[in-house]
């Protein structure tokens, strides 16, 4: 039986390359949106809740696209035509976004940022599993992950390059962007279009027919089940969706009066309309199997959703504290650093935007580590296991972020950095790796979003309750969300000891 062929080299470079532009975008948000937000007026008590712009977009977004990428095939292929869009739209927000004039424009900007991203990233992700046999899964993450390292570099060090290499002012007029977050996010523009399309230039997908010949051989192979694409839904499930659904309706509501009458944080809103949100979508769900319509997106993520394959399921909590650590760091290195090192608060100052260019240059030490760490993977997975390598570089991540509270001098936290850069290469690959040995092949779009909901919930968790815990037990001092980011990082290296690998 037909089986896939293995890619050159050259091949899975190509197939990987446009990575390189979505992580340059990526990159850029992470480490300026924060200083955007709080040049335009925001405090350290509302970054968190505009912040959640991001993983919102990418709880709607990604499973919707795995959903019709999966069934998708056009004169570009199954997965390009989202590259495609993706690019072009996040491209424009990229050039938008700096030139916001106020706070709420920023913010919805973010919104269609992220949106975008999450428009060619998810499908890049099932990319590999469309074109790679098993084998060559793991290779295939880890160039992701060299290119994912190798964009945010760039596009972190950016800022800092324009200021002191090109000499384009790091600070403005109260209220306005500086001009060398501005150049680097138009050059970001540039360079996500850019290397998208060579992807989409130089990668050739496997027609249908041939690709579901393969995906049989490698289910057989796998002994994995493949699942329909319009199963049957008896109306018993319904019914239980229905009733489930109104539960977390229920709850969810009743958790958003509580935080009302009590008067706690209005973050933790959220948190708590996130839940009678979920409930709603589950009853609608419910409804329509009621209805016998089956055939419907929603109701298709819904039961993938419910039926998710036990790796799966085990490596959720692995993703679920790995990304929650993530997201602390991305929020709070800004106003930690430029607080506890540079010793300042005020967004005006030559001593917080050095302090913010500063950032951009932790962020590219951990993202060029892990571009360095990425081409190692692979070797010391066939020495080990992928389980044991990922524990190994989680636990060094959890280590850099605990370290930063000690730390008082700006150039040794570049040493934190290390280890969190070890951690940020194997939560790129390792996981998805893992994940997609593991799916039904006729599922991986799908499957491959909603995995995606074990990172942005998390995100949203953080959004949410990051900003209560700061001001109600840390005085608002920001170094205490990195700690909190380094607890959860150490959890997600014991759950991944105790995931199914199907290698």
């Amino acid at each position: 039986m037909a089986k896939k062929p293995r890619l050159s080299f050259w091949q899975i470079w190509n197939m990987s390359v446009g990575f390189f532009g979505i992580q340059f975008g990526f990159a850029l948000q992470n480490a300026n949106v924060s200083r955007i937000f709080q040049t335009l007026g925001a405090n350290i008590g509302n970054l968190s809740i505009l912040w959640v712009a991001a993983p919102v977009t990418g709880l709607l977004v990604q499973p919707i696209i795995g959903h019709y990428s999966d069934k998708t095939w056009g004169r570009l292929g199954r997965r390009r035509p989202y590259f495609l869009v993706g690019a072009i739209s996040a491209s424009l927000a990229l050039l938008i976004m700096p030139n916001s004039p106020v706070l709420w424009m920023a913010a919805g900007m973010l919104w269609v940022l992220d949106a975008s991203i999450n428009i060619s990233m998810e499908p890049f992700r099932a990319f590999v599993g469309d074109m790679l046999p098993k084998e060559q899964r793991t290779q295939g993450f880890a160039m992701q992950s060299f290119f994912i390292g190798a964009g945010a570099v760039i596009a972190s060090l950016l800022p800092w390059v324009m200021t002191n290499w090109l000499g384009i002012s790091n600070t403005a007029h109260e209220g306005i962007i500086p001009p060398s977050v501005k150049w680097s996010f138009y050059i970001g523009g540039a360079v996500y279009f850019s290397a998208v399309m060579l992807t989409i230039f130089t990668t050739k997908e496997y027609p249908p027919q041939q690709l579901e010949a393969f995906n049989k051989a490698e289910n057989e192979d796998n002994s994995i089940t493949a699942i329909n694409e319009t199963p049957h839904v008896s109306v018993k499930k319904g019914k239980k969706q229905l009733i489930n659904g109104s539960i977390w309706t229920v709850a969810g509501l009743i958790l958003t009066l509580w935080f009302y009458h009590a008067g706690l944080n209005k973050d933790l809103y959220v948190l708590s309309i996130g839940f009678a949100i979920f409930g709603i979508l589950m009853s609608i769900s419910g409804l329509m199997q009621l209805k016998d319509k089956n055939h419907v997106a929603l109701v298709e993520i819904m039961n993938d959703m419910f039926n998710m394959p036990k790796t799966m399921l085990q490596l959720a909590f692995v993703q679920f504290f790995s990304w929650f650590a993530l997201f602390s760091m991305w929020i709070y290195t800004t106003p930690a650093v430029t607080e506890y090192v540079f010793h300042t608060t005020d967004p005006t100052s030559i001593a917080y935007n050095n302090g913010a260019d500063w950032v951009s240059i932790l962020f590219a030490v951990y993202n060029g580590f892990a571009a360095i760490v990425a081409w190692l993977l692979t070797p010391m997975v066939k020495a080990t296991s992928r389980k044991t390598t990922h524990a190994i570089a989680l636990l060094l991540g959890s280590i850099g972020l605990l370290s930063i509270y000690f730390i008082h001098d700006k150039n040794l936290l570049l040493f934190s950095m290390l280890g969190v850069g070890v951690a940020w290469a194997g939560i790129l690959s390792i996981p998805y790796a893992i994940l997609t040995n593991a799916l039904p092949q006729n599922k991986m779009g799908i499957y491959m979003g909603i995995f995606n909901y074990f990172i942005v919930i998390p995100q949203i968790i953080a959004a949410a309750i990051l900003g209560f815990l700061l001001e109600k037990f840390f005085q608002n001092e920001a170094i205490y969300a990195l700690i909190i980011g380094g607890v959860s990082m150490l959890i997600a290296a014991v759950f991944i000891l105790f995931v199914k690998d199907e290698a």
